[in-house]
């Protein structure tokens, strides 16, 4: 008889069904506005950056937009915005050869959080183009009481290095644990001393679908 199956925590603030919801990071505005006079492009790296533009002003809209990952495109578009070059590696250095192939010649403003695990500004600076940015938003931890901690066996889904992050500063790891992460740049994040699983592709349901597959090979009964 095969033993009871370890339950699947998804660490981002997205509501997926049948995993566990344990979100690591809380989000706050630090801009009361935008200014988009000076720009052609805007450039988004997570769809958190495309939510906290449409509270600072809808107007962002306007503007075609540069993105990097599924997530941040489909953010792009359901809120009524225009995707003109979307990367197909969730990482910023690829977004930024793309500029330097594509866009060199258009005047782009990145909207991003206080923090970035990437300088795309002095990557291109170094290659004669320049970025603009405002920072729009920031992240923090959510605390967590130790009873909240994920039991043995559990599957522990990373999507992004901040969960990481959040999560060790929460709890401590269990040798018994699977972690599974959304791309190698989050997996580098975690200590030597923790293996995990990549996912297939570099969205959250693929990370889902990981952990699952790893769950029915580890009870195939």
């Amino acid at each position: 008889m095969s033993s009871v199956p370890s339950k699947i925590y998804l660490l981002s603030s997205s509501f997926k069904e049948g995993v566990v919801h344990l979100p690591m990071i809380e989000f706050s505005l630090v801009k009361t506005m935008i200014d988009f006079s000076q720009c052609d492009l805007l450039m988004f790296t997570s769809k958190q950056a495309v939510k906290s533009a449409e509270l600072l002003d809808p107007d962002w809209k306007k503007k075609p937009c540069l993105a990097i990952g599924d997530a941040t495109a489909k953010e792009i578009v359901t809120l009524g915005g225009e995707v003109v070059y979307q990367s197909e590696e969730s990482y910023g250095k690829a977004l930024s050869n793309a500029i330097k192939q594509k866009f060199s010649d258009q005047k782009i403003l990145y909207l991003r959080p206080k923090e970035v695990s990437f300088d795309a500004k002095d990557f291109l600076a170094q290659r004669g183009i320049t970025l603009e940015e405002a920072v729009i938003y920031e992240t923090s931890c959510i605390r967590y009481a130790k009873e909240k901690q994920p039991p043995p066996k559990s599957f522990i889904i990373f999507t992004s290095p901040s969960t990481v992050h959040c999560f060790l500063k929460n709890f401590e790891w269990d040798e018994s644990y699977t972690a599974v992460v959304i791309g190698d740049v989050t997996g580098k994040h975690l200590p030597e001393h923790i293996s995990y699983k990549v996912a297939d592709k570099q969205t959250i349901d693929a990370c889902i679908e990981k952990a699952g597959e790893i769950l029915l090979d580890s009870n195939p009964e």
